[in-house]
């Protein structure tokens, strides 16, 4: 198994502090500060053997949580103090992008790390910065509920993914969909090109038709791995979703985590794949995000969890739905998906993150328990996933702990079951 650590980054402070220096997003000091643990945190997962280190995409976080508003030029910091760790976003939201400058961009630091660089594509779920920098498509964000928001941002998604794909891939090419096209207009094409001869004798060839009108167009760089950076989808809560990463060689890593719910989405990951001609081993090409959290004793790891993920799901991302991905038996009773019908407030209690085995909380041992339990797949089929993504409280624990809960995983955990 492969290990990745992601972190948000969150720019360190209590809830005291945050009301004080509100906006502590724009504190010019506790930024610096948060730079600095982030880059610590970097080379210290290098040195430990973690593989990948991730973060998010998310803008206008006046409140000092997930300030990661550019992470390309992060990472492009983080690979020259560090020597084998990858770098993954998890994930770029591809309706707020332009799909040929993130093609680009991409690509760009996949030369830079020497292919240390892997990309993390998803739709988008935060209103209150993607419905501003995704207009340009007229998406909103949404919740994965199937709602008219939600298939319209699938929509979306799914054919930039196959512009960044053609940028990526083919040495010239145009695309004529429903929501871009190339080139601009496509039906005329681009008539005013004074340096067609250059182009014509020099460019890709294609990019010009007879009466020198741009037809084609040939993006630059290729990108440094061939075909194309490694793609994760993050964080997989629906069989739908399981279906398109599986069609289109896409690494989910999935953040429903109660047993049976997770080794079904297993075992769809690994048929629908077959079904498209890549016959893969369970597990294989899968990822889980889990917390992780140590104690000398469980009751303290427990109190670690709870003033840190468990407080961050209950103020803050509980209300963007994530709540529904450790649905329970008979939750679904309760609160039908059909209509869909979300777990109110009251449900949200650390109990269930750990009942539905997402967050894992104890001793050393406890912990080796769980991760070898998570690696079959939990079952006896002979499944060994491939990636475990420790979703890392970065911002949230002082900096000692944060150092020994990365010591703790890095002594027992890695080398038991890591490849």
């Amino acid at each position: 198994m492969k290990f990745a650590l992601f972190i948000l980054p969150t720019i360190p402070g209590t809830l005291e502090e945050r009301r004080a220096l509100r906006p502590i997003g724009r504190n010019r000091e506790r930024y610096q500060q948060m730079l600095k643990e982030v880059r610590d945190i970097a080379v210290l997962a290098d040195d430990v053997g973690i593989e990948l280190m991730c973060t998010t995409e998310h803008h206008f976080h006046s409140e000092g949580f997930e300030v990661s508003v550019a992470p390309l030029v992060l990472y492009a910091d983080l690979a020259a103090r560090t020597k084998r760790l990858k770098f993954a976003p998890l994930s770029l939201v591809i309706p707020a992008w332009d799909p040929i400058r993130l093609a680009e961009e991409t690509a760009v630091l996949d030369h830079l790390t020497g292919g240390r660089f892997c990309v993390g594509l998803a739709r988008g779920y935060q209103d209150r910065w993607v419905n501003v920098l995704g207009q340009h498509y007229g998406v909103k964000g949404a919740p994965m509920d199937g709602s008219p928001d939600d298939l319209a941002n699938r929509d979306v998604f799914e054919e930039l993914m196959v512009v960044v794909k053609k940028a990526w891939t083919e040495e010239s090419w145009n695309h004529k969909g429903k929501y871009y096209e190339v080139p601009a207009p496509y039906e005329t094409g681009i008539t005013r090109w004074p340096a067609w001869e250059m182009t014509r004798d020099y460019g890709a060839p294609g990019e010009l038709d007879q009466d020198h009108v741009v037809r084609n167009i040939s993006v630059v760089p290729a990108p440094f791995q061939q075909p194309h950076p490694p793609i994760f989808q993050s964080f997989s809560m629906s069989p739908k979703t399981i279906e398109y990463a599986a069609k289109n060689s896409i690494v989910p890593f999935i953040l429903k985590s109660y047993p049976p719910d997770f080794a079904a989405l297993c075992d769809l990951y690994q048929q629908v794949a077959g079904q498209h001609g890549r016959k893969l081993n369970l597990g294989q090409g899968l990822g889980c995000l889990r917390s992780v959290h140590f104690g000398d004793t469980e009751a303290q790891a427990a109190a670690l969890h709870h003033r840190t993920h468990y407080q961050s799901f209950y103020d803050y991302f509980g209300g963007f739905g994530f709540w529904d991905a450790w649905r329970l038996p008979g939750d679904d009773r309760k609160y039908p998906m059909n209509p869909f019908t979300p777990l109110p407030k009251s449900e949200w209690t650390p109990d269930r993150m750990r009942k539905a085995k997402y967050s894992l909380v104890g001793t050393v041992d406890d912990i080796k328990r769980e991760v070898e339990t998570l690696m079959r797949c939990h079952g006896d089929k002979g499944g060994n996933l491939e990636w475990f993504a420790w979703y890392f409280d970065q911002g949230l624990m002082t900096w000692d702990e944060a150092q020994r809960q990365l010591e703790l995983f890095a002594k027992h955990i890695i080398p038991e079951f890591g490849d």
